[in-house]
């Protein structure tokens, strides 16, 4: 009795250069493409900006600093208030008063909703004063965190600006 060695038997499968070539090529292929589909995924899916010109923002910190100092000296009281009133909206209701307790004349406010981690859901808030230095607007807003952004200027010079992080629920 012989034994025959198991590839002498039956219709063997030979590994040729093209074989290798083939796989080789079908490996690296898979891997290219999974990064071009994660790549894209990354790309298209993060709104997540903070700033879009850093360097024009850095060069106009020492104006910031500026405004931050004339603000505080000013000691005006803002209050504000986001209050959910339905399913998706919100009513913001904004108290603007300078350091006797007065109301300062002719003012623009600007209110901006901002996500944290998405810019692309940032929301500008449409305010009307209902009475002087008193502003209410609605908004639609999903719950979670957002930054409430306050601008308060009088013929086009920012007075005044906080933001604030809060969590809507």
């Amino acid at each position: 009795m012989t034994q025959q060695h198991p590839s002498a038997t039956g219709n063997p499968k030979e590994l040729t250069g093209r074989t290798v070539l083939v796989c080789f090529l079908g490996f690296f292929g898979v891997v290219v493409a999974m990064n071009a589909v994660l790549i894209r995924a990354a790309t298209t899916t993060f709104g997540g900006i903070e700033t879009a010109n850093a360097y024009k923002v850095g060069l106009a910190f020492n104006r910031e600093i500026a405004a931050a100092r004339a603000q505080e000296a000013r000691r005006w009281a803002v209050d504000a208030s986001l209050v959910r009133t339905s399913v998706d909206d919100a009513k913001l209701s904004v108290t603007v008063r300078d350091r006797d307790g007065v109301p300062p004349p002719a003012m623009t406010l600007v209110a901006r909703l901002a996500h944290p981690a998405d810019a692309r859901r940032d929301r500008v808030v449409v305010v009307r004063q209902i009475a002087p230095g008193v502003f209410s607007g609605t908004i639609q807003a999903d719950p979670g965190q957002w930054d409430l952004s306050i601008d308060v200027s009088h013929d086009g010079k920012r007075l005044f600006r906080s933001k604030n992080r809060l969590t809507l629920r």
